[in-house]
């Protein structure tokens, strides 16, 4: 009797450390079921066995909750023009999708427009080939005819967040596509040499690369491109260095809150997303190295590509440019500088709180630029 007694104590005595000790056992080896991410549900148009088109068809909803509690009713009317959310490089999808009360997709659905994604997937060794310019002025056209085709809407706008606004800008420069009625840059780069401490280090690097080219004739397009690959790791612990204090702070809130499955869950959601980047081709690395950090051609209104008439004065489309205050990635002023250099009437810059990832879906995001987005296309349309 006593024996049960005494197991029965202990038992209850250390049920709070059994259930951190559960909570830390999920958290390592099971964290996709613990991910609350992507649950809005799409249907894929296009899939060459890398690039992948998305459409979110209606909620069926009548409303949904934001991460604040408050609800947005979903819109039984449909704006006119379809939204093309062009995602960057090095990430994957979910971000756009991260939590059911903090999921851009499903708050752009509610508020009525017609949405399609952009998904780059995720390349392999036999991709290096690929550039800047396969994204932009190669996948995207022949995507962006597939949503025309699907909405039966020839005006679209675009929204590119990171690479997929540098995308989205260089692809309206392209001049080809008079039907691009609105941009929505999120982060978007554009002079790299005003950048702040990174682009310290981009211009002493730029000075070093024209030197070598000057003295030798040789150019990073010189090096194989399969050498220059950029895993998915180095991507994902080079995203968090940016901010280093911060990710020890995120595990360090992980091993105080085990006790708390919700939070272990969140937790887990966000790793979903940072813990699983995607390779860079090391055909882009050659042209990021070349085109944005050593000769910085679009601070100049040129396009990262060889033999075209592109040019950012030829971007005529509403342009909508918002910023993250505390970006180290892309500043303000890096992606501002676009300003005078698009011919644009009607454009409009605004920053906002946050870093490279929380400007685009993070609680301060919601809150301050999501229905700043939705109203302005909603205007426009």
């Amino acid at each position: 009797m006593l024996t049960d007694t005494l197991q029965q104590v202990v038992y209850k005595r250390t049920r709070p450390w059994r259930h951190r000790l559960d909570n830390g056992r999920a958290r390592l080896f099971d964290a996709q079921q613990l991910s609350q991410a992507e649950q809005t549900p799409y249907e894929t148009l296009f899939d060459d066995g890398l690039v992948k088109l998305r459409y979110y068809p209606p909620l069926t909803e009548s409303a949904i909750p934001l991460s604040d509690g408050t609800v947005v009713p979903v819109s039984q009317t449909t704006q006119r023009t379809p939204l093309v959310l062009v995602a960057p490089l090095a990430v994957n999808m979910l971000i756009y999708d991260l939590f059911p009360q903090r999921s851009l997709v499903r708050y752009l659905r509610a508020r009525g427009f017609e949405l399609y994604m952009v998904d780059w997937g995720r390349p392999g060794r036999h991709h290096n080939h690929l550039s800047l310019s396969s994204y932009f002025a190669d996948y995207l056209p022949k995507l962006l005819v597939q949503v025309r085709q699907h909405s039966g809407e020839q005006k679209l706008s675009l929204h590119g967040w990171s690479f997929g606004g540098l995308f989205s800008l260089c692809y309206a420069a392209l001049g080809n596509d008079p039907d691009i009625n609105n941009l929505v840059l999120i982060g978007a780069p554009t002079d790299y040499h005003r950048n702040g401490a990174l682009g310290g280090q981009y211009r002493a690097l730029s000075r070093r690369a024209k030197w070598i080219r000057k003295r030798t004739g040789l150019r990073i397009h010189d090096v194989p491109a399969d050498l220059l690959r950029s895993p998915g790791w180095v991507n994902s612990l080079a995203f968090k260095l940016t901010n280093p204090i911060g990710s020890l702070q995120g595990y360090w809130s992980l091993m105080k809150n085990l006790h708390d499955r919700d939070f272990v869950a969140s937790h887990a959601t966000n790793g979903a997303f940072l813990d699983d980047m995607v390779a860079y081709p090391g055909g882009v690395i050659q042209d990021i190295i070349r085109y944005l950090w050593t000769d910085n051609v679009v601070a100049h209104g040129q396009l990262p590509m060889e033999g075209t008439d592109g040019h950012l004065n030829q971007v005529t489309a509403n342009v909508l440019n918002i910023t993250g205050a505390n970006d180290p990635i892309v500043t303000p002023e890096c992606s501002q500088a676009m300003k005078p250099l698009i011919r644009s009437k009607d454009k409009t810059f605004v920053t906002i709180d946050g870093g490279h990832m929380g400007i685009l879906g993070s609680a301060a995001a919601q809150k301050q630029s999501w229905g700043r987005i939705a109203e302005w296309l909603i205007e426009r349309d």
